[in-house]
């Protein structure tokens, strides 16, 4: 499809993308003047008590917990049942369907209209003479062997390393070993903090690091644009591949390959029980990390700039996608040199509510970008009392993998530092959802095609 094709299928989806907005609107005005603003307030009103339930349900035990799962799950339905007898049984569907329409359309208008990558970002690869592949066969639920990956690997002239299912490997040093008897490519399939430890020995031997989708969420696969669904594919790059450059995190000396997490979900991280039961280990954590007890406050420093009191706190290799703050899906790129920090701080039911109802614009949620992130336990905390705030250490999930690491803990990003080799044909390269703009989205639609633009 020409340029000039992806320009009118951008303007055509703008245009459509602004009619449906602008109809939602109106159907929620011809709402109102039937039945007044008061539904409205009571519909935001039902919102912030879902949050206030949710936030119970989370930060509590027992009766209060049960309390808050009733109102988190009875408060939408009452809402529901409250437009519905307020006479809003068809404009609400439609006015819902008409937004979700505009947004579907919004999104493939920016998708359309994004413009191509920087020719730097991706160069020909030389297909490797001795790859070596690092797998876990109980990654993923034992995708290597439900895939074939080592046999594929193996009829590519890959040599495959397999680790032993509940031993502990030094999966560094085996990747180190690889490298001195003559590996001119390391890859690993299994889970990204597996992958984080093998590319850091790449990325020092200015070695192409080959990700291979055997984990089982594979964030980093995700963001490349790796096949998921069948990991096989990812070798197809050993024989026909080009290669990124891309940048690799730093926490404490420790390289990263996705997010380094403080706060709740490091905690809860840190249990022995979290592996074999995640929701439950979860459920029976929080409320002493929400409400008080382990785990306390978090201070940071972004750039200079103080991040203080948070609850919980994310940063990236590279900042995740701003469309919606509060659901980390992807990023939109690896090699912007920039960490994301995603912090959160609710210090109660109104403040739950209001990060439910305001979303980014809450003063609980602190996103931002930077180059360099420092953080410490805050002021408060008990474990600073004993030896000073440096010596403190606090838990830290590092891709997933739970550390102990002392205060304070510096967070940076290695620029372009790793050699990353893909398939040409990468099936979520381009499936990348792009941050939705409606100013944007409102230039295309008024744009006129020029008069060479069929030329």
């Amino acid at each position: 499809m020409s340029r000039a094709d992806h320009s009118d299928r951008a303007r055509s989806l703008a245009r459509c993308a602004v009619l449906a907005a602008a109809a939602a609107v109106l159907v929620v005005l011809l709402s109102l003047l039937r039945t007044g603003p008061l539904i409205i307030l009571q519909g935001l009103a039902g919102l912030a008590v879902c949050a206030v339930g949710a936030w119970w349900f989370l930060a509590h035990r027992g009766v209060v917990r049960v309390l808050g799962g009733a109102l988190a799950v009875g408060a939408p339905a009452a809402v529901l049942a409250l437009f519905l007898y307020g006479g809003l049984w068809f404009t609400a569907p439609a006015g819902v369907a008409l937004w979700a329409g505009a947004l579907a359309c919004a999104r493939g208008a920016l998708r359309a209209d994004r413009r191509p990558e920087r020719p730097a970002a991706v160069r020909p690869g030389r297909p490797p003479r001795r790859p070596v592949l690092i797998m876990n066969p109980a990654s993923g639920g034992g995708k290597v062997a439900r895939f074939g990956l080592v046999e594929r690997a193996e009829a590519l002239g890959a040599r495959v390393l397999l680790l032993t299912p509940g031993a502990r490997t030094d999966v560094e040093e085996l990747a180190r070993k690889a490298v001195a008897e003559g590996a001119d490519l390391l890859g690993v399939a299994g889970g990204d903090g597996t992958q984080a430890l093998v590319a850091a020995v790449a990325a020092e031997h200015d070695l192409p690091f080959l990700v291979i989708s055997a984990g089982t969420r594979n964030h980093l696969a995700m963001d490349l644009g790796l096949d998921r669904s069948d990991p096989s594919r990812c070798l197809d790059a050993l024989t026909d591949g080009v290669e990124l450059r891309v940048d690799l995190g730093d926490v404490a000396g420790r390289a990263f390959v996705n997010t380094v997490s403080f706060g709740v979900y490091a905690a809860i991280v840190q249990r022995p029980e979290y592996r074999d039961a995640k929701a439950g280990t979860a459920l029976d954590a929080l409320p002493d990390l929400l409400a008080g007890g382990a785990g306390e406050r978090l201070d940071a420093l972004a750039d200079g700039l103080p991040v203080t009191g948070q609850q919980a706190l994310l940063v990236s290799n590279n900042p995740y996608s701003a469309a919606d703050p509060l659901e980390v899906g992807r990023r939109p790129r690896l090699d912007g040199g920039e960490l994301g920090v995603l912090g959160i701080r609710v210090d109660g039911a109104a403040q739950a509510a209001d990060l439910a109802v305001r979303g980014a614009l809450s003063p609980a949620l602190t996103v931002l970008t930077s180059r360099r992130v420092e953080v410490r336990a805050g002021e408060g905390d008990d474990s600073d009392s004993a030896a000073g705030t440096a010596a403190a250490s606090i838990p830290v999930a590092v891709d997933g993998e739970a550390l102990t690491l002392p205060t304070p803990v510096v967070c940076t990003l290695r620029p372009r530092a790793l050699r990353v080799l893909v398939p040409r044909n990468r099936p979520g390269a381009m499936d990348q959802v792009p941050e939705l703009n409606w100013r944007r989205i409102a230039t295309l639609a008024l744009d006129r095609p020029g008069p060479g633009a069929r030329a």
